[in-house]
């Protein structure tokens, strides 16, 4: 079995992606491949394109894949590029999935330098170049440290931990998990809890990656390659890319999205889909109790009009 996770909502993604024979599946996220595997299980006719940035994972994928190769690619990229894929391009998708956030394995592996325990270099990189974490740390000014720790990790002291890091790497630094939460204790007077810890290192890891961004972009693109009838599933873990998927959806839903004060529609004049959660569904309990890690889950769906 797969330590990158276990799938999340393996059945309510079968149900709501509806496979059909033949069709072109994207998984977006294949992590250890545990979707892609459900999807292909299902339908014995259909193709997957398993994407991820994360080279490890995609290895993982490939080989608790062996048996199924037939039916999937294989695609290193991050989502919100792998949609100029050629065959994509050229055939459009019957549905995607997007399993946000960090998988068990890049929280568990201390080399990857996401997690806040003890003595961890702090990368949090999901693909291995560009700008680490300390890098991060170490370049970026007040005002975006501050923006960062307050919109990514609802951090109200957001201001002060930016000074305080600020003034901390004038002399050494921030290098390792250590260093950031020593930072936090003295912004807090005290030693963060874990749930504190937890929002500042999301925060980071989510600036280093460019997630939101890269979701923000992602989700119009992959809309535009859908066929009619093809559903995209989107499964966040935190409120931050829950947001950015709901607007998404209910926006795309409306027939008109001009300006209220404006006196004729001047936009499309009809919705683009329709969005198949009415409310977000969270997992059940007996699920969360195999797998704790899928308690944060929320999925939502969407499938494109005609």
């Amino acid at each position: 079995m797969s330590d990158y996770h276990e799938p999340v909502m393996g059945r309510e993604m079968l149900e709501l992606l509806s496979v059909t024979d033949g069709g072109l599946y994207l998984d977006g996220t294949a992590g250890g491949g545990g979707h892609t595997r459900m999807i292909l299980e299902k339908c014995e006719t259909c193709r997957v394109i398993a994407v991820d940035r994360d080279p490890d994972a995609l290895e993982e994928a490939r080989g608790a894949l062996a048996d199924l190769r037939a039916g999937v690619r294989f695609v290193s990229a991050r989502f919100d590029r792998a949609v100029s894929d050629p065959e994509i391009q050229d055939r459009g998708l019957d549905g995607a999935l997007l399993d946000l956030g960090v998988s068990s394995r890049q929280l568990d592996a201390d080399e990857r330098g996401f997690t806040f325990r003890r003595g961890v270099k702090l990368d949090m990189r999901m693909e291995a170049k560009g700008p680490d974490a300390a890098a991060f740390l170490a370049q970026a000014d007040e005002d975006e440290l501050t923006r960062v720790f307050r919109e990514f990790g609802e951090e109200p002291r957001a201001r002060r931990l930016a000074r305080e890091v600020v003034k901390r790497r004038a002399t050494e630094p921030l290098s390792s998990s250590d260093d950031l939460v020593a930072a936090m204790a003295v912004t807090l007077r005290r030693s963060p809890g874990a749930k504190e810890k937890a929002r500042i290192f999301q925060a980071v890891r989510i600036a280093v990656n460019e997630e939101l961004e890269s979701l923000e972009v992602g989700l119009p693109a992959i809309r535009d390659v859908l066929k009619v009838g093809g559903v995209m599933v989107v499964i966040a873990y935190h409120s931050l890319e829950d947001r950015v998927v709901k607007n998404a959806f209910r926006e795309w839903s409306k027939a008109c999205v001009c300006p209220p004060e404006l006196p004729v529609c001047t936009c499309r004049g009809e919705p683009l889909g329709e969005t198949l959660t009415r409310k977000v569904l969270r997992p059940l309990a007996e699920e969360v109790e195999k797998n704790p890690r899928a308690r944060s889950a929320r999925l939502r769906a969407w499938r494109r009009a005609a």
